[in-house]
């Protein structure tokens, strides 16, 4: 389990990516220009992350395969959601807090390019922070060699 100190180093971290895209390539294009481009700032940035992460779900004895889509699990604590919109919404923080429930990851990040500035994009949303939540679902998990075997939470 990390630390505060630690999950607080990474949202850094990934902001400062988030800014050095923003100041690149500016708001106006559409999510899927800036997915690659953050990817390349959180590798530059030594942070391990799995893309496009599917979350599946089970309501009483049903399971929902892929129910949900991460657009970033990070250092296996922390979900992003990317948005390329003229603001965050209400709706929004809710997805993000339903990815954080569901994979019990404490920390998430909804970072939205199509903002001005980017600062003005950025939501944080904590998940019984520090420590995470029991998961509500599952998700493939990296282990400590980056190996990814479907693993549940």
């Amino acid at each position: 389990m990390r630390t505060e100190e630690e999950l607080n180093r990474i949202a850094r971290e990934m902001i400062g990516g988030g800014i050095a895209v923003h100041r690149a390539i500016g708001p106006g294009c559409f999510e899927s220009a800036y997915v690659p481009c953050l990817a390349y700032e959180l590798h530059k940035r030594r942070l391990a992350y799995q893309m496009k992460v599917p979350i599946t779900i089970q309501y009483e004895g049903l399971i929902v395969p892929r129910a949900y889509e991460a657009d970033f699990i990070v250092e296996r604590d922390v979900v992003v959601e990317l948005k390329a919109t003229s603001g965050n919404t209400a709706v929004d923080a809710r997805q993000l807090q339903t990815y954080l429930r569901f994979t019990g990851c404490p920390l998430g990040l909804l970072i939205n390019f199509g903002a001005l500035t980017l600062l003005e994009g950025i939501k944080r949303i904590v998940n019984n922070f520090p420590e995470g939540s029991n998961p509500h679902g599952t998700y493939d998990a990296p282990d400590e060699q980056g190996n990814t075997p479907s693993n549940s939470l």
